[in-house]
């Protein structure tokens, strides 16, 4: 799969791909503690990190355990908005990887943000899929490692929260970015997002802030240019 690739961009991506991986799957400690909280056992909060492995999703649910059904609404329009995000992915990636069969099946379950926005990130294809298949994988191993951890032992660490673990994978997003932004369109672009995201998030259901400010991303990298001499 990575034959002919530079020994030095595939160590670059096992670097990311392995950073990334810890930075998210280390924050799976929080979803089990809020799952067994909101009155799960320590096997169904492992079923949907096995099964559903969309974290966004699965903290949705969560909320409609412990909210009641009134919490149903809100958290059904988020875990909808994030199917359709990780559907827009999957037609980014079908070319990218070419795989058929049984790997077509685990590469859609392992098509997230972060194996997704690894695979981009590349200069080629080859650094690309072995990017996705390293960082899927290792994000979907210790995110269940520390859905079980979280599980266990989420009484006693308190709000996993306060260690930082939420923002480890957006510190993580960010390193994959900003190697990106070489000229002023990429950093526009970035902005626009980063702006929609900012005001929306506040008064939006999870999920919706980030379809809208991919969707003004684009339509900001779709508008026309002006001529350079």
């Amino acid at each position: 799969m990575t034959e002919g690739t530079d020994p030095g961009a595939r160590r670059a991506v096992v670097r990311q791909s392995l950073s990334v991986g810890v930075a998210t799957g280390a924050y799976g400690i929080s979803f089990g503690a809020l799952a067994v909280a909101a009155g799960l056992d320590t096997w169904q909060a492992m079923a949907l990190s096995l099964l559903m492995f969309t974290g966004g999703s699965q903290f949705a649910f969560v909320g409609i355990v412990a909210g009641g059904l009134h919490a149903a609404p809100a958290a059904i329009a988020a875990s909808s908005m994030l199917g359709i995000r990780n559907g827009l992915y999957a037609l980014e990636l079908t070319h990218l990887l070419g795989v058929r069969g049984a790997r077509r099946v685990a590469a859609a379950h392992l098509t997230i943000d972060e194996s997704t926005a690894v695979a981009v990130a590349q200069g080629d294809p080859r650094t690309s899929r072995l990017g996705f298949w390293l960082t899927g994988l290792s994000v979907f191993v210790l995110w269940n490692l520390t859905t079980l951890a979280g599980a266990l032992i989420g009484n006693l660490i308190g709000d996993p929260r306060t260690y930082g673990l939420d923002a480890a994978a957006c510190a993580a997003f960010t390193a994959l970015l900003w190697p990106r932004l070489r000229d002023r369109d990429a950093v526009a672009i970035a902005v626009v997002g980063a702006v929609v995201a900012v005001v929306l998030s506040p008064t939006m259901p999870p999920g919706i802030p980030v379809v809208a400010a991919a969707a003004a991303a684009l339509l900001a990298w779709r508008v026309p240019r002006r001529e350079r001499p």
